[in-house]
């Protein structure tokens, strides 16, 4: 959610007050380089991320062939790494990420499987899941746009969490652009999205049947590293 703002708990969404002047926390978001970050991390954070990585596997700087073979990480800085991963796979600030983790910690069951649950459930996330975006930077892009409604009221908030039940559809305006059109014509719609997001592409839609597990968010991740590193 967006940094010192309040929110309705029934509609998640801004309080009017101040909302102006927020808007800009909300759709915060790293805007460096994507290759030079997974390189640094040994992970691809993107598919751009993993192109680069692929051709260039050391880390960046002039020393990068030796950083990861002659030095071994402190446990600080291996869960330091698992935490960085997943904040830049979801294109989150640290305050945003650390938000997101205080509110995974009041969910129930383990915290980092909330975690990840909780950024799946991101509205900038579906929309990539769907196979609208190209990245989460594209569908983020898209979301802060406005060509997205959630049971049927405009949604321009990237993290906005869904719950089950709700329906996340393309604006009928959107569907009219050259971009919605070509991908509803491509016909890979219908195919694409995870089990907990029944997608209807004839219709450019896709209902919430279910929480998102462990299993359907990013992999190679060490979630429990994640909640030692904020535990310390």
């Amino acid at each position: 959610m967006g940094e010192g703002l309040k929110w309705n708990r029934e509609s998640r969404q801004p309080i009017a007050d101040g909302w102006r002047r927020k808007r800009e926390l909300i759709v915060a978001r790293y805007r460096g380089p994507v290759g030079k970050v997974s390189r640094r991390l040994g992970f691809g954070i993107s598919e751009k991320g993993e192109r680069i990585l692929r051709k260039r596997p050391n880390a960046p700087g002039m020393h990068g062939p030796n950083v990861r073979s002659n030095k071994k990480q402190s446990d600080y800085a291996v869960r330091l790494m698992e935490k960085q991963k997943a904040k830049y796979i979801y294109g989150l600030l640290e305050k945003q990420f650390r938000r997101t983790f205080e509110a995974a910690k009041k969910e129930p069951g383990e915290t980092g499987v909330a975690l990840f649950s909780l950024l799946e459930r991101r509205l900038d996330n579906v929309v990539y899941r769907l196979g609208y975006g190209k990245s989460r930077a594209h569908a983020r892009q898209l979301v802060n746009h406005g060509h997205f409604v959630v049971n049927g009221r405009k949604t321009d908030i990237p993290s906005f969490t869904v719950k089950v039940g709700d329906v996340v559809s393309v604006r009928p305006e959107s569907r009219k652009t050259a971009f919605f059109r070509e991908l509803g014509e491509g016909g890979d719609l219908n195919r694409r999205g995870p089990a907990w997001l029944s997608a209807d592409g004839g219709q450019m839609s896709a209902r919430v049947v279910s929480l998102p597990q462990r299993e359907d968010a990013e992999q190679g991740i060490q979630e429990q590293l994640i909640v030692e590193y904020y535990s310390r």
